[in-house]
């Protein structure tokens, strides 16, 4: 059972990180020039992941909003995209090349971790369960594979894609992804 102070904690984070996120966001926005920003087509992901923050509730209404609210869920679906940001803003991607292989993993074991609980929630079955979301998180890295590829392609300079890359960023997210439902299902 958790206890208030747990509960409190619970509710306060989600909102602690879309603050976090939106005050992010706004400085790649503000600050497009800075030298972490350039070639990272921030201005292009800067809307997509706002949305993030409105992905869990969006759904949690539209399925009737049954208590209790999904805290733990609403905060790995956001996690990812505020770590992007942040590594971002405080220029990891340029500093330390392996950010990017690192939040590919990470990021991918935040996200499919918070749709495999939400798929919890239903009367699915832990190996259906794990099954969707490692699906869910190859189908989302394909994806987002081919968003950042179309930034590219669209005249953004600086994202140097290549292939092994590509591959790599699949690999790791796919991966990340299996750990990240294995984990949920297993909690």
């Amino acid at each position: 059972m958790i206890d208030s102070e747990q509960q409190s904690i619970a509710r306060w984070a989600p909102w602690v990180m879309r603050a976090a996120l939106v005050v992010a966001l706004a400085v790649t926005v503000a600050f497009p020039h800075w030298s972490q920003f350039e070639g990272k087509g921030m201005a292009f992901r800067a809307p997509f992941y706002a949305l993030s923050m409105a992905a869990v509730p969006a759904v949690w209404k539209l399925r009737g909003a049954r208590p209790p609210y999904p805290w733990l869920v609403d905060i790995l679906v956001v996690a990812p995209f505020l770590a992007d940001t942040l590594g971002n803003v405080f220029g990891f991607y340029r500093d330390y090349k392996v950010t990017d292989d690192v939040l590919h993993f990470a990021n991918w074991v935040f996200l499919i971790g918070g749709v495999t609980l939400a798929l919890r929630r239903t009367p699915i079955g832990r190996l259906n369960a794990w099954a969707l979301g490692y699906g869910i998180g190859g189908l989302a890295i394909i994806w987002w594979e081919t968003a950042e590829f179309l930034v590219q392609e669209a005249g953004t300079a600086g994202l140097q894609l290549t292939y092994g890359d590509t591959i790599g960023d699949l690999l790791l997210s796919s991966t990340g992804g299996a750990l990240g439902a294995l984990l949920a299902v297993l909690v």
